[in-house]
């Protein structure tokens, strides 16, 4: 009896140690990538010391002479917190996830190829200003010096150890501006307007549903309910549009057959395939507004935004104080705020002068084309042109290589001959691998397909001083399209929407621009240009003394046009109450407007 209560005991003793040295392991595992946040490094290209400094929350400040140590030091400090994050949406933006992933990412990795982000951002970076490209480099230098002192990935986060047992061969390449700018090209993508409503309404022209019954579906935006961002007497365009009776779509006929509807079922598998970088579930939205300093009880303008986007692991922001010690020509930042993980910068926060917010305006920036297509040449004004086309491979870890060839049309990439094709079956089952014809494609004309200075703009707004510089740095910000608020230690307040819209030749009478899919052989129906920022609307010192944007439309007017998918308003007719029912506003009322949860929608 007593060898027998020696032999359990035993067992319980070796059961004990065995998981106190399994949790030792475990711990050493996971914290081995923790970022070292006390005493001195030595960080290979700073010129001066650097300071940082993390309040109780892990939130750093940085302290610099110079502004390049101030964003190799941003860099470095991003990979420490959050490497992986980094390094998992450069392999999405590059089309580049079966490398890390396996076969689960190649379907993505087919799309994001094809429409090809990684090859506009390296196309962009040339085109930026000289001092952004030397502040991306600085940053990338900083992630470097990160890498380079860590070592091996499992020192830099935990995924890379349960990545490893996938992908033992794995190794962690350097960073480059162009990873930067190519997450612009993934924001880009989530926060464009109109695209799933234009290909849903191609699906339904092919029902017998009725072109009145399929606009049922899409009501007007409630102008005399929910007030949109600027009243008529803020904005004023230079003339309105003239309403024509409703027509069919010049396409219409095309899309109901069944070369056209297996088309545009295929581009929506496509689009369905790109992975949501901004999160999944409810949630998406932003709210914003501005106070001016005579309706306050400080007497200064007070902003407030809260740009809440899905729920993801990690967050999708990440908070920063970047400081010059001394302001100067050489470093010229005091700025705090909120960023992006690879992005150097500061994209919502505020300076020691001015401050900014930002919710999604939502512009319809992209356009499907039907194209006729017949072998390598497609249709264009009656005559057959050669289709552009370029081969990618795409690496798969633990698998063969995927050669895949992409096509494009004057319009953009062709998407609809991406991913297998899809047949509807009822109203919510797919059917995979439904037989696909090549009488018609679907291309994908969008803005951020063209290179532009958004990464230019971040950092003119860091650097703004007042309303006119404001709006200088808000010329530059050309995709995605924001509603841009603004408050300044002077008093003022104001609104700026930027942004690449483009300006469509021509459009379905009785049905705003760009709201079905046009003909791609017909040159009337191209863009011929973009909206120029001095038509696009904007506000100072509105007499109302406040302005609120939560993704509602911007003005009642079809001038310029920007969109007609607007969020319906609820929520900025909300915050519109709450304040024009506040005589003087506090900061703790901006509080506890932030977090109200009356949802006006309901009955």
């Amino acid at each position: 009896m007593k060898r027998a209560r020696q032999v359990v005991l035993l067992v319980v003793v070796l059961i004990v140690m065995a998981v106190v040295g399994t949790s030792i392991v475990a711990i050493s595992v996971v914290r081995q990538s923790f970022p070292e946040t006390g005493g001195e490094l030595q960080i290979e290209g700073l010129t001066s010391s650097v300071t940082v400094s993390r309040d109780g929350r892990g939130i750093p400040s940085i302290y610099a002479d110079n502004a390049n140590d101030l964003f190799r030091a941003q860099g470095f400090v991003s990979a420490q917190d959050r490497f992986f994050e980094m390094d998992l949406r450069r392999h999405v933006t590059a089309g580049r996830l079966s490398e890390l992933v396996g076969s689960s990412g190649i379907d993505k990795d087919k799309v994001i190829r094809t429409m090809g982000w990684r090859r506009v951002a390296e196309q962009e970076l040339p085109k930026l200003a000289p001092e952004t490209r030397q502040y991306l480099q600085a940053y990338a230098d900083g992630v470097n010096a990160y890498i380079k002192q860590a070592g091996s990935p499992e020192k830099m986060s935990l995924e890379y150890t349960v990545l490893s047992r996938r992908n033992p061969n794995y190794r962690v390449e350097p960073w480059t501006p162009v990873d930067s700018l190519a997450w612009l090209k993934a924001m880009a993508w989530d926060l464009r307007g109109d695209y799933n409503d234009e290909l849903a309404r191609a699906r339904l022209s092919r029902t017998t549903r009725s072109l009145k019954q399929i606009n049922l579906l899409y009501p007007p935006y409630p102008v005399d309910r929910n007030l949109p961002i600027l009243s008529a007497q803020d904005w004023q365009p230079a003339a309105e549009a003239d309403q024509a009776a409703s027509a069919e779509p010049a396409a219409f006929s095309a899309m109901k057959t069944a070369d056209g509807h297996a088309a545009f079922e295929s581009a929506l598998a496509s689009v369905d395939a790109v992975p949501s970088s901004l999160g999944r579930g409810d949630g998406i939205g932003s709210n914003s507004w501005v106070v001016s300093g005579s309706h306050t009880t400080t007497g200064k303008p007070l902003l407030a935004n809260d740009p809440h986007l899905a729920l993801s692991i990690p967050g999708i922001w990440a908070q920063v104080n970047l400081q010059c010690r001394k302001v100067s020509a050489d470093c010229p930042f005091r700025v705090s705020g909120f960023t992006f993980s690879g992005l150097p910068g500061v994209v919502i926060g505020h300076n020691d002068k001015v401050a900014w917010g930002m919710t999604n305006l939502g512009p319809d920036v992209s356009d499907f084309f039907l194209e006729q297509v017949t072998g390598s040449s497609y249709l264009r004004d009656g005559d057959n042109t050669p289709l552009v086309q370029r081969k990618e491979v795409i690496k798969v870890a633990g698998g063969a290589d995927v050669p895949i060839t992409v096509r494009s049309t004057v319009h953009g990439p062709i998407l609809s001959d991406v991913v297998p094709a899809i047949d509807t079956a009822g109203d919510r089952s797919v059917v995979r691998g439904a037989a696909q014809s090549n009488r018609y494609a679907v291309s994908l004309a969008w803005t951020a397909l063209t290179p532009g200075t958004t990464a230019d703009a971040i950092f003119a707004l860091n650097k703004a001083g007042n309303w006119s510089d404001f709006r200088k740095a808000a010329a530059l910000f050309s995709v995605p399209s924001q509603n841009l608020v603004y408050a300044d230690t002077s008093g003022h307040i104001g609104y700026q929407a930027p942004g690449k819209i483009p300006i469509r030749r021509s459009s379905t009478p009785g049905e705003p621009p760009g709201f079905w899919p046009a003909p791609g052989w017909d040159s009337q129906w191209d863009w011929k240009g973009y909206v120029p920022f001095e038509d696009m609307p904007q506000t100072f010192d509105p007499a109302e003394g406040f302005i609120v944007t939560a993704n509602q439309a911007v003005t009642a007017s079809q001038t310029p046009f920007l969109t007609s998918e607007w969020d319906y308003g609820f929520r900025a007719q909300r915050i519109r109450t709450l304040l024009a029912a506040t005589p003087k506003v506090s900061p703790e009322t901006m509080r506890q407007i932030q977090g109200d949860s009356r949802n006006t929608y309901a009955p």
